[in-house]
């Protein structure tokens, strides 16, 4: 008797079991990434790492959003920060590397708030927004009492092709010597005091300021040529094909820093609260204020002027500007500011012997 054979058990199984799933192909490494720093991000404590970086991330951005709040009481604090805040932008790269090297999300996410900030402050400083056109070129340029060249900067200065040029810091011994060199491209001049004004086009009504430079018990014994001498302001007319330009020549008072004092301001914030006086007094249809004001726009000293006026490179410049120290510039404290003019250019001209850089503008109306 034949038996039929049936499958063993084993064979059976295999037979009726379902085929494998295929194999999922690993996801790209581009769609990895952000799984990673996800997992990474959710472990335990990795937001409590570098503590000290996150804050002083938060704290920086704070500092430049609130720049106007850091008080001034003691050592004029807020004014020394607000001369050097685009600076303050550099610590954003130290503190990136800083948490990239601590792997700490906390501190890294933190740093939006600077950016942001700095941006906002400063980032239309980064684009070129000259153009071409304008009716006359100003220049202004604190030409320092320890120049070792004065006629070498006077002959720097006459190339520059400046309709107006306006010097400050002139010494008794060597204003002949800048009279002497620019005569031959300015047929007109005026010095008063320390400052002065050289033009292509005729002056008129060429006068002192009182920028409350000789203040005190005895400046009013003084005798008028002594208080002239020591002038740091002048006013002028130009006389120019489109009408009369008002021109202001300034020197400032000079600021310190050292221990005891802190940052020291009181004289120039005496003379940038007079000027604005000053300015609000002027009905001129269109006005030039040129000089060495020693602080930046940032500063909040300046706002009864800013108020008033515009700055040419803000407005028409490229980059900050900076002309002081001229060996490496890291403010700009020499200013064209403008009324009633239209900016169509701002730049620094080229070291001469002074401590400070040249910057002229174009503007237009």
């Amino acid at each position: 008797m034949s038996q039929t054979s049936s499958p063993s058990a084993p064979a059976a199984a295999h037979a009726h079991a379902p085929a494998p799933a295929p194999t999922a192909a690993p996801a790209p490494a581009a769609r990895r990434l952000p799984r990673e720093v996800f997992r990474r991000a959710v472990e335990p404590g990795v937001w409590k790492r570098a503590p000290v970086l996150t804050g002083s991330a938060l704290l920086l951005g704070l500092v430049m959003l609130l720049h106007a709040y850091v008080p001034n009481r003691f050592g004029t604090v807020g004014s020394l920060v607000e001369t050097f805040l685009p600076w303050f932008g550099l610590l954003v790269p130290v503190l990136a590397a800083g948490a990239l090297w601590r792997r700490s999300p906390a501190a890294v996410i933190a740093l939006v708030l600077p950016v942001a900030v700095w941006l906002s402050l400063f980032g239309g400083l980064l684009a070129d927004k000259s153009h071409a056109g304008g009716d006359l070129t100003v220049a202004t340029h604190n030409v320092g009492a320890d120049n070792p060249d004065p006629a070498g900067t006077a002959r720097g200065l006459a190339a520059s092709g400046a309709d107006v040029l306006a010097l400050e810091e002139i010494t008794d011994q060597d204003r002949d010597v800048y009279e002497e060199e620019l005569a031959a491209a300015y047929p007109y001049h005026a010095v008063v005091g320390t400052v002065g004004v050289w033009s292509r086009l005729p002056l008129s009504d060429t006068r002192p300021v009182d920028i409350a430079t000789d203040v005190g018990p005895l400046a009013a014994t003084k005798p008028a040529d002594v208080r002239t001498a020591g002038n740091r302001a002048l006013r002028t007319t130009v006389a120019t094909d489109r009408g009369p330009l008002t021109v202001y020549v300034v020197h400032l008072g000079s600021v310190r820093l050292n221990p005891r004092t802190g940052f020291w301001t009181d004289s120039r914030d005496r003379n940038i609260r007079a000027l604005g006086d000053v300015l609000a007094a002027d009905r001129s249809e269109r006005v030039v204020l040129l000089g060495d004001l020693n602080g930046s726009l940032d500063d909040r000293a300046f706002d009864g002027v800013t108020s008033q006026v515009r700055s040419v490179q803000e407005a028409a410049g490229d980059g900050f500007g900076f002309s002081w120290p001229a060996r490496f510039p890291v403010a700009r404290i020499d200013h064209i500011l403008v009324r009633g003019v239209e900016p169509a250019s701002s730049w620094v001209l080229p070291a001469t012997g002074s401590d400070h850089l040249p910057v002229a503008a174009r503007i237009g109306w």
